[in-house]
């Protein structure tokens, strides 16, 4: 059986229209794999530094053909109002029209280094806590001084005071470590020293409000080749040492 020059025809133009589909379908999946181009993300000062700085750093060695533009700042931005791709917040997703992605489990602790319990002691229950120094962080919109603590069906707010406050996390924890008083600290910042013994964490049965990791980002955004690529590789990172500790 043989083919008619008609025929023939359009069996090499149908292979040659089967070759350009092969080969856009190679372009769409390799662009997938390999993400590209601008991606600009807000964190807040402190875990910025210690967590996101190094992750960016790894991430742009694995995706060279990425350019990223990280903005720390003390209160988080508008992602749409600033322009930013996506933010790394903690605690609760602030508005219900931004889309969320949790990255990594997070509680606060309280705690104090050995010297100080040694000179003033433990406090048994968190209505204690205001006969003690206790290292103030004054940060976005939350109540100044105000701990809130639950157990089961019951709940505490306490007061605290002390001669040390400040808007750094890092300066409170500097306090802590050299036993000035009594700290709340969140759980990817203290681990390393709650397991050196450079903090003693206190009253273990109670629970401050959680503060999850979670990326942000808007609804255009959600299926970007880069911004997928980005938050699954930094959910991992950040798990990644979590484990390590």
């Amino acid at each position: 059986m043989s083919l008619t020059p008609e025929g023939e025809v359009y069996l090499a133009n149908g292979l040659s229209i089967l070759d350009d589909v092969k080969a856009l379908e190679q372009l769409v999946t390799r662009g997938r794999a390999e993400p590209a181009g601008l991606l600009r993300v807000n964190a807040s000062f402190g875990f910025g530094r210690c967590r996101i700085a190094p992750a960016l750093s790894e991430f742009v060695a694995l995706y060279p053909a990425m350019k990223i533009q990280l903005q720390l700042t003390e209160q988080p931005l508008s992602l749409g109002e600033d322009g930013f791709d996506v933010g790394i917040r903690f605690g609760k997703v602030p508005d219900a029209r931004l889309n969320a992605r949790l990255l990594l489990r997070n509680k606060r602790i309280v705690c104090a280094s050995p010297s100080y319990l040694k000179r003033y002691g433990a406090p048994n229950e968190p209505h204690e806590l205001t006969k003690h120094s206790c290292i103030v962080l004054r940060e976005n919109e939350s109540a100044f001084g105000t701990w809130h603590f639950s157990r089961g069906n019951r709940s505490q707010m306490v007061k605290v005071d002390g001669c040390l406050t400040s808007n750094d996390g890092n300066s409170v924890l500097l306090w802590a470590l050299e036993g000035r008083g009594i700290a709340a600290r969140s759980e990817w910042e203290i681990n390393e020293h709650l397991r050196r013994g450079d903090l003693v964490p206190l009253l273990s049965e109670w629970s401050l409000p959680q503060a999850d990791i979670h990326a942000i980002y808007l609804e255009r955004n959600v299926l970007t080749t880069k911004l997928r690529t980005f938050v699954d590789f930094l959910s991992e990172y950040l798990q990644r040492g979590k484990n390590q500790r």
